[in-house]
């Protein structure tokens, strides 16, 4: 588990986003005003992002519904999948609703994250990542989903990125800001 992983990875936390065209983009993005208090999660729009293995729905994020401390996310990991090796600037929680998988949690206390902790994650077991500690979250199971709420602070958060756990932290890819719901945010054009 200490050499790069690139197999079935999924990017569920960080990285680039595919392209979506604005029928799609307009599908996945809500106005907060007259949005309802009350909403049916099934109602929320859920997408892969380009990231196979991956269903993510921002129940309540920075662009899509205008939180400014929190975001939360519900997400299903097909098995084998994974998130890539990661950390961010900002605190996370993870309640673990159904199947079972492994935390990799490494250090930010050395030059490189080092040989990870691994930890079993099951249903209704919940964990922290503190902010800047490298770590991976892995399906592990080769028949259940493995389906999670996650609660980031802070949002937009800095991501970055590791090919592997003995890359230094100096090299790992920023990402920066990160949302999820990003291809809501559109910037005025200049007309001129």
């Amino acid at each position: 588990m200490s050499g790069p992983a690139h197999a079935n990875y999924v990017l569920p936390f960080f990285f680039l986003f595919s392209a979506m065209g604005a029928a799609d983009a307009s599908s996945q993005c809500s106005d907060n005003k007259g949005s309802p208090l009350v909403r049916n999660i099934s109602d929320i729009p859920q997408s892969n992002f380009g990231r196979g293995g991956l269903a993510h729905i921002t129940i309540a994020g920075a662009l899509s519904y205008g939180m400014k401390e929190v975001e939360l996310w519900l997400q299903t990991f097909a098995p084998g999948t994974r998130t890539p090796i990661h950390r961010h600037s900002c605190e996370e929680v993870f309640v673990v609703l159904k199947g079972r998988g492994t935390l990799l949690l490494g250090s930010s206390s050395f030059k490189n994250p080092g040989k990870p902790q691994e930890l079993a994650i099951y249903s209704n077991s919940t964990f922290s990542i503190p902010m800047n500690d490298p770590h991976q979250v892995w399906n592990t199971d080769e028949n259940e989903d493995l389906q999670m709420l996650v609660v980031i602070s802070r949002p937009p958060i800095k991501v970055f990125i590791y090919d592997d756990w003995s890359m230094p932290h100096t090299a790992a890819k920023l990402k920066f800001p990160y949302y999820w719901d990003e291809e809501c945010f559109y910037e005025p054009k200049d007309e001129l």
